[in-house]
């Protein structure tokens, strides 16, 4: 037997759907939204209407009979701290999504719209994987100051979905694996997964870790304190300066990395030594994930959209394959691990998560 799912993927200005059956996508579309559309809106929640009707107005578009799906997915938002997996969207989580537990975020209209278009026609909704998936172990919470406990804020999503796949295609279920998982995009996160969990991670959302094209990454703290309190920055500009206006940003204008290593192999020294920095924190991140690992590591993941970069990959194999194999999986198809993570809940392959 065969399920079909609405797949929803809300951004800022943005809305992604997808429509599958099984792990065979049918259709997709990103439904973009103008800057005057957005603003009619007082806050993310009030779109809610807004984005439901075009998806469902895009679903009569493509002739598709809604009540032929079996459940409905969203992309989960910014909850209270979970563990991974696959969650019913309860009326708890629909209350914590509504208010932002953790923040207002367009994610959290995910799992909220998938709550309302799969009531309408009596499927199960679902989340999966959420940015605030925290498996940490208890040891990787420690920061050396005790108002700041390290968070797991990542790319559970798409760090979850390649290794589960690389198990599957290894035959080696992924609760028996310790693998280093590198997303590497606009943020990156390192990963440290070990039976079925990923017990340390860094924190992508304010900046931890290596600098990326936007976030400034791990940065002396001392001198960051000085910068607070100099008098020529607000806290807004401060923080603008760790995330979004960091990494490559900060240093040579632009957040895209394929300009970055264009100009790189050019020899032009500015965008050189930005890169081999750029893969030299990264490096370090693998390494310090190893030692999380006890040196005990399967494999070495690289993923996201920069691992489409042959020379960033070649690179971090010279630095870091001398502690594992490495496998690549470049960019990230969230729509198809949001199916994948509903379907595994509906076939009984994995019990769904209670909030």
């Amino acid at each position: 037997m065969s399920y079909k799912s609405l797949i929803i993927n809300p951004g800022s200005t943005s809305t992604k759907i997808g429509v599958f059956e099984d792990e065979t996508l049918l259709f997709e579309e990103t439904l973009r939204h103008s800057t005057e559309e957005i603003s009619r809106y007082a806050s993310i929640i009030d779109q809610k209407d807004f984005r439901r009707e075009i998806i469902t107005n895009l679903l009569r578009e493509k002739d598709f009979d809604i009540n032929s799906l079996d459940f409905v997915v969203g992309r989960g938002g910014m909850l209270k701290p979970i563990r991974g997996g696959t969650y019913k969207v309860s009326d708890e989580l629909l209350h914590d999504l509504i208010i932002g537990y953790q923040g207002q975020h367009a994610s959290n209209l995910g799992g909220i719209l998938a709550r309302e278009i799969g009531d309408s026609i009596g499927v199960p909704s679902f989340i999966v994987d959420p940015v605030v998936v925290d498996e940490l172990a208890p040891v990787a919470r420690y920061s050396g100051c005790p108002e700041l406990p390290r968070r797991s804020v990542f790319h559970a999503l798409n760090q979850k979905a390649v290794a589960r796949r690389y198990a599957k295609e290894a035959g080696i279920p992924y609760e028996r694996l310790n693998l280093i998982v590198v997303h590497m995009g606009g943020g990156c996160s390192v990963g440290a997964h070990s039976g079925g969990r990923i017990v340390d991670v860094n924190n992508i959302l304010d900046g931890e870790g290596a600098f990326s094209p936007e976030r400034a990454g791990t940065v002396p703290v001392g001198d960051l304190i000085k910068l607070c309190f100099s008098g020529k920055y607000t806290e807004k500009e401060i923080y603008k300066k760790m995330v979004g206006g960091g990494g490559f940003n900060g240093y040579v204008g632009t957040n895209d990395a394929r300009i970055v290593e264009s100009k790189a192999a050019e020899g032009i020294a500015e965008y050189k030594n930005v890169l081999d920095a750029f893969h030299y924190q990264l490096a370090k991140d693998v390494g310090a994930m190893a030692t999380v690992l006890n040196g005990k590591v399967d494999k070495i993941i690289l993923t996201g959209g920069i691992a489409y970069s042959k020379q960033t990959c070649e690179d971090l194999k010279n630095r870091v394959g001398w502690i594992a194999d490495i496998v690549v999986y470049p960019g990230e198809d969230e729509l198809l691990a949001l199916a994948q993570g509903g379907l595994r809940v509906i076939k009984g392959e994995e019990e769904v998560q209670i909030y």
